[in-house]
Parts: structure tokens; sequence; C-alpha cells
């Protein structure tokens, strides 16, 4: 089983950045697939980027060239690094961790873009 704790959320003007960190504990993260996913008010849960246990890193089309995501399986840490931000990043931003049916979830993170 896997425990996943986001933090770095906050308040960032526009264009500004933030780094989320997601501190898993629990066995075998480094077999497990993880994502960033945000969810705003009134819509629903997006996947934003995912780092596979292969290796493999994938974002949506919004967040491309602006967010970059790492892990270090070592330490057992997710980042999400977020760059040029707007208020359409708004959203409690959330990580997960996958593997097989097993799926596990952070309590998230607010992100609030505003002037």
């Amino acid at each position: 089983q896997v425990q996943l704790v986001e933090s770095g959320g906050g308040l960032v003007q526009p264009g500004g950045s933030l780094r989320l960190s997601c501190a898993a504990s629990g066995s075998g993260f480094s077999m497990y697939d993880v994502n960033w996913l945000r969810q705003a008010p009134g819509k629903q849960r997006e996947l934003v980027a995912s780092f596979t246990r292969g290796g493999s890193i994938n974002y949506v089309d919004s967040v491309k060239g602006r967010f970059t995501i790492s892990r270090d399986n070592a330490k057992k840490i997710v980042y999400l690094e977020m760059n040029k931000l707007n208020p359409e990043d708004t959203a409690v931003y959330f990580c997960n961790a996958t593997l097989a049916s097993r799926c596990y979830w952070g309590q998230g993170t607010q992100v609030t873009v505003t002037p």
C-alpha cells in the first residue's frame, strides 16, 4: 500500500511559478505509474501529467512547455514544476499512484492563480 501527501500549493500571480511535491510512503513506489491531476470548481478532474514506471512522460496539451513532472524513486517523491501559470490553472491538484488494479490518491493541494 502507498500513502501520498501533496504539498507546495498556494496563491500566485499570473506568470508565476510553483513546485508541487507528492511524498509517498509504503513499499514498491518505483513500480507505480504516478500522475498529477487537477480539478477546478465545477469541472471534471483532469489528468495533467504522468510519469510511468518505465520512464514515459506525458502532459495534457494545455500545460506542455510550462509544466514538468519528475520523480525521485529513492526519495519516493514526485514533483510538478509549474511555470507561466495563468488563472485557468487554478484548481486542486492531486497526485495518484497506480499499479494494475491498485490506485492511491493524495488529499490534494490548492493552487490559485490570481492578479
